[in-house]
């Protein structure tokens, strides 16, 4: 038998991002049901055992565990107002907001909550979608896989290993089974950029001399049982590859560390408009998607560099959740956001244009700009503010706030290259 339960506030996932919006919601006078689909919250902060989380919010560095223990000890302290559901998977989101789940202990439910917060997360991309040419033997692991296996499962994924790209989470791991007595042999990231953080590429490859190559790939995995290497080839400005430059790379293990995507299932079956660039959710200023009452942050939302950014992007989300399960409306958006030139894109989408305050607008470029110049300006022409910069690079989300009092029209957000700063 389908039980129906009744909230103020529904959080769709337990990791960061769902554990700062509850505690915020709750905060704001809201109940609160937390769907989590795993045994415990924390989300994939529970498997990163490295620091320097917290820096931001905090103003002190922790482990990924240490930092989810924060909020999950802050929602707990709230539990006569945070119903935590764990072993809990979601299945289906109607645009009347009403969520289908099952769980062992609760079985089938049908929850009617007055607002929703999505906060899934995101999931790696794995060899499927990149199309590697060769066998399909044991031993190519995404880094995040490779990541539980060693901090969580405790075992080591392979003793000679290929990393393929330069997101944080490959990089980590490069230093990770580095510590573990692996050989890592090299990063190869098809760019001509790393894809993670600079602090990353500085303690986690060159502190342990392992080579990162740029502009360069893996073209096909051999091995029949197990990987026993991996062909690795030079691409051209148009990613393709250089005849005459492949060499084959004896290992034992291929990572690969690719990119992340969105876990927005649930977002399209509700009919929520989404962002062909980040694969989030369009949304306002108080992440309020295109369905009123539904509201989405966190990497669901876009891929964020840090999990302190996170916190405070699922704080907006939750309090206006609150606020919306209260009143059952909000003001809907006035403005468009857009971007522009080596601008790839920009969150939020939509600005309510409120009289008074600051919004925070979020972004990424396309490209390495060295040096840059970033201009946020009006569809109408008039400046709103303009700033130099010695480089943006896509590795690195980009953060201007903006005075909406001073905003006549629609948002443009714009980088250009420049000359020396």
């Amino acid at each position: 038998m389908t039980g129906i339960r009744a909230t103020d506030v529904a959080v769709i996932g337990a990791g960061p991002a769902g554990l700062a919006a509850a505690v915020a919601a709750v905060d704001k006078g809201a109940n609160v049901l937390l769907l989590e689909r795993d045994a415990r919250p924390g989300g994939i902060l529970q498997q990163c055992v490295h620091n320097g989380f917290g820096l931001h919010y905090f103003g002190e560095e922790l482990t990924g565990p240490e930092y989810a223990a924060r909020f999950a000890g802050e929602a707990a302290r709230r539990a006569d107002r945070v119903s935590f559901l764990p072993d809990t998977m979601a299945l289906s989101l109607d645009s009347d907001r009403t969520i289908t789940a099952v769980s062992p202990r609760e079985g089938p439910l049908t929850i009617k909550p007055g607002a929703v917060v999505l906060a899934m997360g995101c999931r790696e991309r794995a060899r499927g979608a990149l199309g590697i040419a060769g066998t399909r033997p044991a031993g190519v692991y995404t880094a995040g896989a490779a990541q539980r296996l060693v901090n969580l499962d405790g075992y080591l994924p392979g003793r000679r290993v290929v990393i393929l790209g330069s997101g944080d989470i490959g990089l980590i791991m490069a230093r990770r089974l580095t510590w573990e007595g692996a050989k890592v042999l090299m990063v190869c990231e098809l760019m001509p950029y790393s894809s993670g953080l600079n602090r990353n590429i500085v303690q986690c490859l060159r502190d342990y001399d392992i080579p990162l190559y740029f502009n360069t790939t893996v073209s096909r995995v051999h091995g029949s049982e197990r990987v026993e290497a991996v062909t690795v080839v030079k691409v051209d400005g148009k990613r393709q590859a250089i005849p005459g430059t492949e060499r084959v790379v004896e290992c034992d293990t291929l990572l690969l560390s690719v990119g992340l995507m969105p876990e927005n299932e649930l977002t399209r079956m509700a009919g929520i408009q989404l962002d062909p660039v980040t694969g989030g959710a369009v949304v306002d200023e108080r992440r309020q998607t295109s369905l009123p009452g539904v509201f989405a942050c966190g990497n669901v939302l876009q891929v964020h560099d840090l999990v302190d950014h996170v916190s405070r992007e699922a704080e907006i989300a939750g309090r206006y959740a609150a606020g919306y399960a209260k009143a059952g409306t909000l003001p809907m958006p006035k403005l468009s956001v857009s971007a522009e030139g080596f601008t790839r894109y920009v969150v939020p989408q939509r600005i309510s244009a409120e009289p008074e305050g600051m919004v925070d607008l979020y972004f990424r470029v396309g490209d390495a700009v060295k040096p840059a110049r970033l201009t946020v300006r009006t569809a109408d022409g008039k400046t709103i503010l303009t700033r130099r910069k010695k480089a943006m690079t896509p590795g690195e989300m980009e953060h201007v706030k903006v005075d909406v009092s001073k905003l006549t029209g629609d948002v443009v957000v714009v980088t250009e290259a420049v000359g020396n700063v």
